[in-house]
């Protein structure tokens, strides 16, 4: 198996996480590591055996070598460096959220089809062990969803990231996190969004965000969801999704599943891994040498966004 060579841009909490994940699957070799610090990033990339630092993408798209990028870098530079990815030749997984403007995610999906180059949007949930056995239930005829219940909660009243560490840029609760539970929500029940609400508690003062989120969705096969979402949560961190169906409940956290007893499901044996990030990964690495769109390809998420787009509407109006 020739090895792949691959750019990862972004060197925080979440490229790390790549990184990890990378060093578990064969055949695959991050050469070249761009991030805004380059003292620190010569220091993850001893520690990972990555021979290239740079603290600009241009560099890294110049090098021959490097066949793909994994972006990992700040929400605002999703769009434009993915454009910039695939105008360079190389193909691409970008981390979510696709974008913050439906605009530029619209073009995204043109380029990227044009290009013949694999372009995926790291939607996890629909790679955590957890969701994917909910997934096969369904595929099999033996769950419908009838309501989701999700809860993503964060205690984020300062601009800092999952390592304690100051961001460089904001994080959002619609844009981002959101992103998460309405691509999933229309992914498990295999139907369009037809209906979403949403409304927003007050804007922080320094931020010039809202710290709290209410969402209400509907599919078009009938099947509803409720998403609360708030930064101001002091308490059990993350994201719990609930299913609610016809023939079991269950409780998604992560890579993990229960039922609606709090009774703990077997799901190792569900994928070669129970890294939803490394999952992911794979998904990617595999479209690219197989020459096929890949699960949560760009063309596939972006309905997503434009129900993002249709509620940040709401929200404004």
């Amino acid at each position: 198996m020739k090895t792949m060579k691959v750019a990862l841009a972004g060197a925080g909490a979440f490229g790390i996480k790549h990184l990890d994940g990378i060093k578990n699957i064969e055949g695959v070799k991050v050469v070249s590591l761009i991030s805004r610090d380059l003292d620190e990033t010569r220091e993850i990339a001893a520690k990972y055996g990555i021979g290239h630092v740079t603290t600009e993408l241009s560099d890294s798209l110049a090098l021959k070598e490097v066949g793909a990028v994994i972006l990992c870098t700040p929400t605002q530079m999703h769009a434009s460096q993915t454009l910039a990815c695939l105008r360079a030749g190389k193909h691409v997984q970008v981390e979510i959220p696709l974008c913050d403007v439906l605009t530029d995610g619209e073009e995204v999906a043109q380029v990227a089809e044009r290009s013949g180059l694999v372009a995926m949007c790291g939607h996890t949930r629909r790679f955590n062990p957890s969701h994917q056995y909910v997934h096969k239930k369904i595929v099999a005829g033996k769950f419908n969803i009838q309501q989701m219940d999700v809860q993503t909660y964060f205690f984020r009243r300062s601009n800092m990231n999952a390592l304690g560490q100051p961001r460089s840029w904001t994080d959002h609760l619609l844009w981002h996190h959101a992103a998460h539970t309405v691509d999933l929500f229309a992914y498990q029940c295999g139907s369009p969004i037809v209906k979403a609400n949403a409304v927003q508690g007050p804007i922080h003062p320094t931020l010039g965000i809202a710290m709290d989120m209410s969402i209400q969705l509907k599919a078009a096969n009938g099947a509803i969801c409720t998403l609360s979402l708030s930064f101001n949560n002091d308490g059990p961190l993350g994201t719990i999704f609930r299913y609610i169906g016809d023939s079991a409940t269950y409780l998604a956290r992560y890579d993990d599943l229960f039922n609606g007893k709090e009774e703990k499901i077997d799901v190792s044996n569900v994928a070669v891994s129970m890294n939803g990030i490394e999952l992911q990964d794979r998904e990617f690495f595999a479209a690219i040498r197989e020459g096929r769109e890949p699960n949560s390809s760009v063309a596939s998420v972006l309905p997503c966004y434009r129900v993002l787009h249709e509620m940040e509407l709401q929200l404004a109006g």
